[in-house]
């Protein structure tokens, strides 16, 4: 089964397999969470985790996609033992070999992601949650509604790195890119019309604590681990960051699909976007006066792009700083790490490579 790891996860009709899986015949006991979690019953939280673990001869057995089920099945455990103040791993050692071996087989780290939280988890009556509250199924359904266009989107940005800024087809391609994520700014106006500030920070967000395995620590599965990062990688930021927004890359990177880490792999010390279009109206004369009209096209496109992209940062800085104000908030950083600070640099990053490409832009109109 060494090929299942080359598989593509994230493909729809892997999804779907894996939505309808039921691996360790978990449905029921899942289906309880809600009222285990409501009073704190570590005793049967630990008990379902321990009857749930399957044997390393068990899990030989299974194919990927099982494997991803059984992740999905036993993170729903772990994250609502730490959210009562108990480490798995203490409470149930014979998860640890388990875990660790699932994410091997999976080629992810060895406990479920937000991939597994969202995207793999069933929907309907199926579906698991920590709280059955329908402000949670909306952060779900929010987070489930935008990877299919991030997936697509990530090609996009593979597309454009090996793409002339001159061509016709770079800003044709950053068009689409921006009609994709579209979606992500679609997502987050859901999101601040259907979940309350307070219901995140003090009622969810316990649940997204990070688990101690086998001497590591890992994050629960946070919507920062939804790879708009890694765009931001693509079109600005291997270039144009700064130390804080790279080590949360760094620190993020490891959650994501094996793909995408190749993707990561390949930007990280390449050229980004906004440097390309940039050099490219400082080149011959001769030539940019040949291709002077396409590269304004590509600006005009690429400034689309930030656009919408400011507009998303805009809005999840907002919920961002209602959740994690002093009196609301449990945690003084995101699930996925980052700060609200942080926060505000992205979206004054994405600002400053804007005006950047705005700039050389204006410039050459001036100098024509």
């Amino acid at each position: 089964m060494i090929s299942d790891l080359f598989m593509d996860h994230g493909n729809p009709l892997q999804i779907e397999r894996v939505r309808a899986l039921d691996p360790l015949a978990a449905d029921a006991a899942l289906a309880r969470l809600p009222e285990l979690n409501s009073r704190g019953d570590v005793p049967t939280l630990t008990a379902m985790l321990r009857d749930l673990t399957p044997s390393l001869d068990a899990v030989a057995l299974c194919s990927t996609d099982e494997c991803l089920a059984v992740m999905r099945d036993l993170g729903m455990l772990l994250g609502s033992l730490k959210r009562h103040d108990t480490e798995p791993a203490e409470a149930v050692p014979e998860v640890v070999p388990v875990l660790l071996e699932l994410g091997r087989r999976t080629g992810m780290i060895p406990r479920d992601t937000v991939h597994h939280y969202t995207t793999w988890n069933p929907t309907g009556e199926r579906q698991r949650s920590y709280t059955g509250d329908p402000q949670e199924f909306c952060l779900q359904d929010s987070v489930r509604m935008v990877f299919p266009q991030l997936r697509q989107g990530l090609e996009l940005c593979d597309m454009l790195s090996w793409t002339d800024p001159a061509e016709q087809k770079f800003a044709a391609v950053l068009d689409e890119l921006t009609d994709l994520l579209g979606a992500m700014v679609d997502s987050i106006d859901m999101v601040v019309k259907e979940v309350g500030p307070a219901f995140f920070a003090r009622v969810l967000r316990p649940y997204y604590e990070n688990v101690t395995l086998a001497g590591e620590t890992y994050l629960g599965p946070a919507a920062a681990q939804v790879p708009l990062w890694l765009i931001d990688l693509s079109v600005w930021a291997s270039d144009h960051s700064r130390p804080e927004y790279r080590e949360f890359l760094r620190h993020s990177i490891p959650y994501s699909l094996p793909r995408w880490r190749e993707l990561y792999d390949s930007w990280l010390h390449a050229p980004s976007l906004v440097t390309r279009l940039v050099a490219a109206f400082g080149t011959d004369p001769a030539v940019t006066e040949r291709s002077e009209p396409q590269l304004l096209e590509s600006a005009e496109a690429l400034l689309r792009l930030l656009r919408v992209i400011m507009v998303f940062r805009g809005r999840h800085l907002g919920i961002a700083r209602k959740a994690y104000q002093e009196d609301l908030r449990l945690f003084p950083v995101g699930s996925g790490g980052a700060s609200v600070e942080l926060l505000k640099q992205i979206l004054d990053l994405t600002r400053d490579n804007a005006n950047l490409t705005r700039g050389a832009a204006d410039g050459k109109k001036a100098a024509s």
